[in-house]
């Protein structure tokens, strides 16, 4: 089955930080959420039914004892943050409707990162209303990639929240059009990411390889075609899938433009991009390119 993108974790220090951070972006964020197994999130919704969720800790000891009991989020984030630092770009996040059969197949294809998880949060409008959202994961990784992995999401119980005040956001994001990964050779890969995407065509080019979900596009290029692309200047970093960049889709370049000009954050244009390079409670490369 092709999956969905659903949304992608970004490790962060400080919640505080980064959600002012996101705020000078010209996003709207949402109010503080609380794990059962330690960490916190303060998410960034869009109107393509995606988000971008800044994970921190809440509570080391849980977070330290659901990792010891197995819990394969909570570890993950421990080791992204041991090898890379407290800020950064660990997750991609699929969709799906049935997380039991993924892990099966995850499983059967060699790539299962451990069990499954399910668990409950209470989930927190703007206008203060808040019920219950249950969850369903099933995980994934390579091991020549521990600083990457990938989970497909079950929404259980979908709370009844009207999110649409969460989807307007001052810099014009409406969607995360494309992921962007990072390896000298992207095709040493390509099994891992079709599996987890469900999608079995792939558009390799001279600067490394796209596969299509259903509402986004997972990109693996080589540094050199990242460099290339968004002008990064950060030193390759050896073998190993990392994830380095978001694309949000706009109407027009103008609106971030403007908004990233009121609140003082440093940009350049590429070509028809709008690039941000990560900064304190952004562990990622923000790009903005007109859909």
């Amino acid at each position: 089955m092709l999956h969905s993108l659903d949304h992608l974790v970004l490790p962060v220090a400080d919640l505080d930080a980064s959600r002012e951070r996101y705020t000078a972006l010209g996003f709207t964020v949402a109010p503080r959420g609380e794990h059962p197994f330690g960490t916190e999130n303060a998410c960034v919704y869009f109107a393509d039914d995606t988000f971008v969720e800044p994970l921190a800790i809440h509570q080391r000891e849980t977070c330290e004892a659901e990792a010891r009991a197995g819990n394969v989020f909570v570890a993950r984030d421990q080791a992204f943050r041991f090898r890379r630092g407290l800020e950064g770009f660990s997750a991609i996040v699929m969709g799906t409707d049935d997380a039991e059969a993924d892990h099966r197949a995850f499983a059967a294809a060699g790539i299962s990162a451990g069990d499954m998880l399910t668990f409950s949060r209470a989930f927190r409008a703007p206008d203060g209303a808040e019920e219950e959202a249950s969850f369903r994961l099933a995980f994934a990784a390579d091991l020549r990639a521990p600083d990457a992995f990938f989970f497909t999401c079950q929404r259980i119980n979908v709370p009844r929240v009207d999110r649409s005040a969460l989807q307007r956001h001052d810099n014009g994001a409406m969607s995360i059009s494309r992921v962007v990964a990072v390896e000298p050779n992207p095709t040493d890969f390509q099994y891992l990411l079709q599996d987890v995407i469900g999608q079995r065509e792939v558009q390799s080019h001279s600067f490394g390889m796209d596969l299509a979900s259903a509402n986004s596009t997972i990109s693996v290029l080589t540094p050199e075609g990242f460099r290339a692309y968004f002008g990064s200047t950060r030193a390759p970093h050896g073998r190993g899938l990392r994830f380095e960049g978001i694309v949000f889709g706009v109407e027009d370049l103008a609106i971030p433009t403007a908004a990233f000009n009121r609140n003082g954050i440093s940009y350049r244009q590429i070509g028809e991009r709008i690039v941000v390079d990560p900064a304190i409670g952004q562990g990622a490369f923000f790009i903005f390119e007109q859909e």
